[in-house]
């Protein structure tokens, strides 16, 4: 269930590498490819080091998902880094967020019960 959230990267652009990517995700999780959701938002920077408004943007990719470990982890962030570079993208920073399974609800039901 990792969701993916990336900004800074052009949605037509995400979209050429996102199947690949599933596939190698889901084999670093060992889980399926039904398992990912990703999403790409739009973002305008207004703030660069300068003070300046600045419409180029580095890209950012939040990851929530139930922690699987530090290798695991180090892989998913790799396989991750390489697909987005593949679009010229050379700067990328990705942030893991690990939920707890006793605070995750689907449909209003807890997971854990």
């Amino acid at each position: 269930m990792p969701h993916l959230l990336f900004r800074g990267v052009p949605a037509e652009q995400l979209q050429a590498v996102t199947p690949a990517l599933a596939d190698k995700l889901a084999a670093i999780c060992e889980c399926g490819t039904d398992n990912f959701t990703m999403a790409c938002l739009h973002t305008t920077s207004v703030f660069d080091s300068q003070g300046q408004a600045d419409e180029a943007s580095f890209a950012f990719i939040e990851v929530g998902w139930f922690e699987r470990g530090q290798q695991v982890r180090n892989s998913f962030a790799q396989a991750v880094t390489e697909s987005v570079r593949r679009l010229g993208i050379s700067e990328i920073e990705i942030v893991f967020h690990a939920y707890r399974e006793d605070s995750y609800y689907i449909n209003g039901e807890p997971v854990l019960g």
